[in-house]
């Protein structure tokens, strides 16, 4: 008779992949280095000219993370949760676990989707990613078994679609601007305007309305006050995105590098076996296809000011320059893992990956006492490079705490809590002697 604890339990300390667990940590790192835009800042993600400056050390801020960050961070996260979503089906297909491990691995996406909910209204970050990863994760049961080539070539029609999908928004924003400019000759000359024209005049001046000085000012004055007021003002924002967001993006973005990362797993890239020469070969490649990519991009933005159609026209080439420049992290981040030295580093940063629920969850925590009212409501008060302050603190913060942490349980309390709820056991969770299940 099968026991409780041997075919149908987490994963051991030995079974742990490190090169995985440094890359995890690096990458929790770089999503706050782009969240933090959201957390301290309104409407000002992409757009540095609509608060938080646009000029001198602001402007460089913008120009380094759009060049190397935006979209790759979250991207590597996806990459990641997939990687981790395979490993787990593939530890239970081996151990015949057969119903009962889809079981615990729908079980287990239940309860992350359920945390997504509570992080995104609770810890007031309408961000938040956990829904959206249990809702492709529940997709990804039915490709587990396909082979590297065929999870490539989905991805790569999944960017296609997300990529066609930029190229008609943009071109239907042009069209838009378009209208309006008719519209508004045409209302200079007294005439009578048609239902499209009036449609997207309205349209734009919601848009200017959004992004105007005092629309913004109300907004940071919003995210200031106490905290049922903030959960209250932030729940619009987080319905949107949660309701909008899975079907406008998530597919084509967070399902499609899923399973990139599934094939670059069983590619055996990822657990660090490759060589040295490989994944320069992936950095050097990685980097001079995105790299070129995100620069053009970014310059397009700057000679035009950072027009309101600039934006969205750079967005059609946008997954090629994300997903290359991703894949020169990931190169990156092998070499750093395989180096004979920094050990301490590796390890602090290995801890953060381990951890990387909590540190996650942490991550919106720390920003809510930070920025709103609950705290010292330092929302919009804070210029774009001066947030990379808050961002840094909180790095040196889970970079001691974590290993520290790890000295003394197993897990991270948000990792114990979504094992406990997974498995529908209670593992060990502080270290006293007993068998280390990590």
């Amino acid at each position: 008779m099968e026991t409780k604890n041997t075919t149908l339990a987490p994963i051991e300390t030995g079974e742990r992949i490190t090169a995985l667990d440094i890359m995890r940590g690096f990458v929790l790192c770089g999503i706050l280095l782009m969240n933090i835009n959201g957390f301290g800042l309104a409407h000002a993600y992409g757009d540095p000219t609509i608060a938080g400056g646009a000029t001198g050390w602001n402007l460089y801020t913008w120009i380094t993370t759009n060049m190397f960050f935006e979209g790759t961070m979250r991207g590597l996260f996806s990459l990641l949760f997939g990687v981790g979503m395979f490993i787990l089906l593939d530890r239970m297909d081996k151990r015949h676990a057969g119903i009962k491990g889809a079981d615990i691995y729908f079980r287990r996406l239940t309860w992350l989707l359920l945390f997504g909910v509570l992080h995104a209204y609770l810890l007031i970050w309408a961000g938040e990613i956990l829904f959206n990863y249990a809702l492709m994760g529940f997709l990804v049961y039915s490709f587990r078994k396909l082979t590297p080539k065929t999870l490539v070539i989905i991805a790569v029609v999944l960017f296609s679609i997300g990529a066609f999908w930029n190229f008609m928004e943009y071109r239907g924003k042009v069209e838009m601007l378009q209208k309006v400019e008719q519209a508004t000759a045409m209302k200079a000359e007294g005439k009578e305007l048609d239902k499209d024209q009036k449609g997207a005049l309205k349209e734009w001046e919601e848009v200017l309305e959004d992004r105007s000085p005092e629309n913004i000012n109300s907004f940071n004055e919003s995210m200031r006050k106490g905290y049922f007021d903030v959960v209250a003002f932030n729940a619009g924002e987080v319905f949107k995105w949660k309701t909008y967001g899975p079907y406008r993006y998530d597919v084509w973005d967070i399902l499609s590098m899923m399973l990139l990362g599934i094939a670059l797993f069983k590619w055996n890239i990822l657990n660090g076996e490759k060589t040295i020469r490989f994944y320069l070969t992936m950095v050097v490649i990685g980097y001079a296809i995105g790299l070129t990519v995100n620069y053009f991009e970014t310059i397009n933005i700057i000679n035009k000011n950072f027009s309101y159609i600039s934006f969205y026209e750079t967005n059609t080439t946008y997954d090629l320059g994300r997903v290359s420049v991703a894949m020169g992290h990931i190169g990156m981040i092998m070499l750093f893992s395989k180096l004979p030295f920094l050990h301490w580093l590796k390890y602090a940063i290995s801890c953060i990956g381990k951890m990387a629920l909590t540190n996650y969850l942490t991550h919106s925590f720390i920003c809510m006492i930070v920025f709103t009212g609950v705290g010292f409501g330092m929302f919009g008060r804070l210029q774009r490079y001066e947030l990379l302050y808050v961002v840094f603190g909180i790095w040196i913060f889970q970079l001691i705490i974590s290993p520290i942490w790890l000295k003394y349980f197993h897990y991270g309390p948000a990792e114990w809590l979504w094992r406990r709820l997974s498995y529908l056991q209670k593992p060990p969770f502080r270290k006293n002697g007993d068998v280390i299940v990590d």
